[in-house]
């Protein structure tokens, strides 16, 4: 019996369809050259996307079997035909490859082909990636080739909604590209946050401990069971990084008790006085209280480890419809401008990420010796 190619409006329709199934970018290639492959019945069909060095980011066979690819060997670079569909945006139709002058040869186990289709395939003026079909399955005459001008149409329709599922699939990978660098950001955001303050409070309540040890035993006592605690609410706060939890202390105690807390182990710990004081502000949405949790942690952090100052003062206001938190030292101050030019320095661009993540703004100011004031201002209905 003899072998009979799908035909007609349905063949394409079929083909076409099996194309937009796939977002996958790897997917859509073997979609499309085995689409190629069968509706113009060849023996062999390839489609190669290029890359920016000379060779092929991808390429994709079909006809040749899985022993047959891997001994042939290394994926092909961009020369003879191959080059002429990259760079020149036009099909070609040879009745012999092998005869035509810019055929280059092939590897050992690469399968002997005759009669060739070529076609860009084409997003706009960018050429995207070639379509290549080899032995078309049907009797030929000597020296003549077996793809028609119909074939030579019906690939360029095929051609043409390979554009579209390549790009789809392009931008698909884009975006979910920029999801993972997004989350991975804002992971990073969440660890540092969350477990180094935790860990630099930890730091510190252990110097304190340490001084105390040998004059007054029993205060040093106290301070390394703070130790204790501080380490068990840093793998709290890490785990709930990673579950994508707020602070388990958010929850349980609200967040003018947990800055309260926090403030109170600070001042234990460092030798400087962290004072904190509120008024008006109750409860407020989950994503703004722990973005004012983490603004006030890394402002807190940055005082007490590069200020030098003798006092740190947070508080946590309402004013009207707006909750405004303050942390104000009196340290060396730094100039405001030249760190706002010069980007993630103390980390604010962090906190200014986080501020403006929940409808909120944050002002800095600083002047060299004049120690430096962070505010953040939220809407609190």
């Amino acid at each position: 019996m003899s072998h009979r190619p799908p035909s007609g409006l349905a063949a394409v329709s079929a083909a076409l369809l099996a194309m937009s199934r796939h977002l996958e970018m790897r997917d859509v290639l073997k979609t499309i050259v085995a689409s190629a492959r069968e509706l113009l019945d060849a023996e062999y069909a390839a489609l190669g996307v290029p890359d920016d060095h000379g060779g092929f980011a991808q390429f994709v066979v079909d006809g040749v079997s899985d022993e047959q690819w891997k001994a042939i060997g290394p994926l092909p670079r961009q020369h003879g035909i191959l080059a002429a569909m990259l760079h020149q945006a036009k099909p070609e139709r040879l009745a012999d490859v092998r005869k035509d002058p810019r055929f280059e040869g092939w590897p050992d186990a690469h399968p002997d082909m005759s009669d060739f289709l070529g076609l860009p395939i084409q997003d706009g003026d960018e050429i995207i990636g070639a379509l290549f079909l080899a032995n078309k399955r049907c009797p030929k005459p000597a020296g003549s080739c077996g793809f028609t001008a119909e074939d030579e149409e019906l690939l360029s329709i095929l051609a043409q909604h390979a554009a579209i599922a390549l790009t789809n699939a392009r931008l698909y990978e884009r975006s979910r590209e920029l999801t993972i660098a997004e989350e991975r950001s804002r992971l990073a955001h969440e660890l540092h946050d969350a477990v180094s303050q935790k860990l630099f409070s930890l730091r510190l309540t252990a110097q304190a401990a340490a001084a105390l040890v040998d004059r007054d035993p029993a205060r040093a006592k106290d301070e390394l069971q703070q130790v204790a605690a501080l380490a068990a609410e840093a793998v709290d706060e890490l785990r709930a990084a990673v579950v994508e939890l707020r602070p388990a202390a958010l929850d349980e105690d609200g967040l003018v008790a947990t800055l309260r807390t926090q403030i109170q182990v600070l001042d234990r710990a460092h030798a400087a006085r962290v004072t904190f004081e509120s008024a008006g502000v109750r409860a407020l949405p989950a994503t703004q209280e722990e973005a004012l949790l983490r603004v006030s942690q890394e402002a807190l952090h940055n005082a007490l480890r590069h200020s030098g100052a003798a006092h740190v003062a947070v508080s946590l206001v309402r004013h009207g419809a707006t909750a405004v938190l303050r942390i104000s030292d009196d340290g060396s101050g730094f100039d405001a401008t030249a760190v706002r030019h010069a980007g993630r320095h103390l980390g604010l661009v962090s906190m200014r990420h986080r501020a403006g993540s929940v409808g909120g703004k944050l002002t800095v100011e600083s002047a060299p010796g004049r120690g430096t004031t962070i505010k953040m201002e939220v809407p609190c209905g």
